[in-house]
């Protein structure tokens, strides 16, 4: 499923140069804790070597798979959350469309996108830049929002992933056709939920009652719960890892679709 109309790559590209938001700074280790687990699966197809987090914004991945002795660097079109990275955490970082960076040809182990291809007009043409990106033998990490799960569909337009910069909707049939055409073998797809606060989550809730979400938070600091992180599996958010489909990568057959869940 796709926006309709699809606004121009231009009016999204001014967009996406000019958004700031501190909301995830406050939830730094979470978002920490996202980036290990997503690194622990990327290694079990590859040792680390260079990667490159495409949309990588404030630079927690980049940094994580720096501590774990990748050579990271990160492509960023928020000048705020590149400044970010480059300042703050000491990151190489390119300011820039994600696929108009200067980055070299088969130069990478590894490529992040992190609920990335879902914002993208195009996502065809990015998919055959990652491929140009990767060394013959390297991996791809994609993580997005399912619509196909049973979440989703129970939900329809009120899902919380259905907001305006979300231009493309995947389902893992869908996807999985996008990465074959565009010279991709998929290793790997299953769920991968995000870890927030308590806080942070039951604070959502104010975009379908505000007074649910109020009472919700107050809840969970009367029960010392508010801090505590939270990472709930509602099985609408997907992690596909996938190589260069010239290249037979050593994967189990059960780990296509590792959930036991349907496209």
């Amino acid at each position: 499923m796709q926006l309709e109309p699809m606004p121009a790559e231009a009016v999204l590209a001014e967009a996406y140069g000019k958004a700031a938001s501190e909301d995830y700074l406050a939830e730094e280790p979470g978002q920490r804790a996202t980036a290990r687990a997503i690194l622990a699966r990327i290694e079990e197809h590859t040792a680390p070597g260079r990667l490159a987090d495409l949309g990588c914004w404030v630079g927690f991945f980049p940094d994580e798979a720096r501590r774990r002795g990748w050579q990271a660097v990160g492509v960023e079109p928020s000048e705020w959350a590149a400044a970010y990275a480059r300042e703050r955490l000491g990151l190489e970082i390119e300011n820039a469309p994600l696929l108009d960076a200067d980055l070299p040809a088969g130069g990478f182990q590894a490529i992040f996108m992190g609920d990335v291809i879902e914002h993208l007009p195009d996502p065809g043409a990015a998919l055959g830049r990652v491929r140009d990106l990767l060394a013959p033998d390297g991996v791809l990490a994609l993580t997005l929002p399912d619509a196909g799960s049973r979440m989703a569909r129970l939900l329809g337009r009120r899902w919380w992933s259905v907001i305006p910069t979300h231009v493309h909707y995947f389902t893992r049939a869908s996807l999985r056709t996008l990465l074959g055409r565009c010279g991709f073998r998929v290793l790997a797809v299953t769920t991968a939920p995000k870890r927030f606060t308590v806080r942070y989550y039951l604070s959502r809730l104010g975009g379908y009652s505000p007074a649910l979400g109020r009472l919700a938070v107050a809840a969970a600091e009367r029960a010392g719960l508010a801090d505590r992180l939270w990472a709930p599996d509602l099985r609408d958010r997907m992690l596909v890892l996938a190589s260069p489909a010239a290249v037979r990568l050593a994967a189990p057959t059960n780990e296509i679709e590792e959930d036991g869940t349907s496209d």
